[in-house]
């Protein structure tokens, strides 16, 4: 229920914004990533984390899943992520990836030289962990 509301708030907001973001004193948000997803949580509470991660050149994160979507938006640098039988996806500066729920993945900063920095957005239910570990 609560993402159908973020969403019905961000067209209003988007509705109400002026035509032109040159209008002086009205900011106009800048989408970024719209996707439509499988397996949210579905009770009648949600719990919404917003998490950063810097890595620094060759980090990588571990070996794991999530319980339901996560989106990363990357603010610097670039970001790959190793889906278990996917192609990997990249996604660089001012672009997100949505994570899906319940595949094996592992993150990378694959530069030699540049860091990565991402902000994670998770909504799961009250008191899930954020990710699961695979070895």
């Amino acid at each position: 229920m609560q993402a159908r509301t973020l969403t019905a708030t961000m067209a209003v907001i988007l509705s109400l914004a002026p035509a032109s973001g040159q209008d002086a004193g009205f900011a106009k948000p800048n989408p970024v990533i719209r996707q439509i997803v499988e397996g949210m949580p579905k009770g009648d509470k949600q719990e919404i984390s917003v998490l950063t991660a810097t890595f620094k050149p060759g980090d990588k994160t571990v070996f794991h899943t999530h319980r339901f979507p996560v989106t990363v938006y990357v603010l610097e640098g670039t970001f790959t992520l190793e889906l278990d039988g996917r192609p990997p996806l990249v996604a660089k500066a001012g672009e997100s990836i949505v994570e899906p729920p319940n595949v094996k993945m592992t993150g990378y900063n694959r530069s030699t030289s540049d860091f990565t920095k991402v902000i994670i957005f998770y909504v799961g239910d009250p008191g899930t962990p954020f990710l699961d570990l695979h070895h």
